[in-house]
């Protein structure tokens, strides 16, 4: 399964919609890896893309976004709006050196569960041979 060293992945998720498919995942016992880290959010398009850039300097391997999708009630183009935050922490990584891969997102819903885990597993096993991210000093 997982190798000795794990990345670090924060994951932004939003209270109404990814965070009930995040618990659904853990209330059924489903597995990936330990070292992923949730952080509430009201709506995705809350995301400022400093956020995802400081998160990589300070400790994590990757973020993944867990995007509302079409499900947001709080702004019809709360995708679009993600997915160009998501898009100038990508652009902001590579001025500064770092893997855009390190970031992404998917829409996750209130029953993803298994769509979530397997979101987890894939990303892990692509941040692993690219090793720790950069930390700021």
């Amino acid at each position: 399964m997982d190798g000795p060293a794990h990345p670090r992945i924060l994951v932004f998720s939003t209270t109404n919609i990814s965070d009930p498919g995040i618990d659904l995942a853990g209330s059924r016992h489903l597995h990936y890896p330990a070292s992923v880290f949730t952080l509430s959010v009201p709506c995705s398009s809350a995301i400022r893309p400093g956020w995802i850039v400081d998160a990589l300097r300070h400790g994590f391997d990757g973020v993944f976004v867990a995007a509302d999708g079409d499900e947001c009630a709080l702004l019809p183009d709360c995708n679009q709006r993600t997915a160009r935050a998501v898009s100038l922490a990508q652009s902001r990584l590579t001025e500064e050196g770092l893997e855009p891969q390190r970031v992404t997102m998917a829409a996750i819903c209130s029953v993803c569960a298994e769509p979530f885990v397997n979101h987890m597993r894939e990303f892990a096993e692509k941040l692993a041979p690219l090793g720790p991210s950069a930390h700021a000093a």
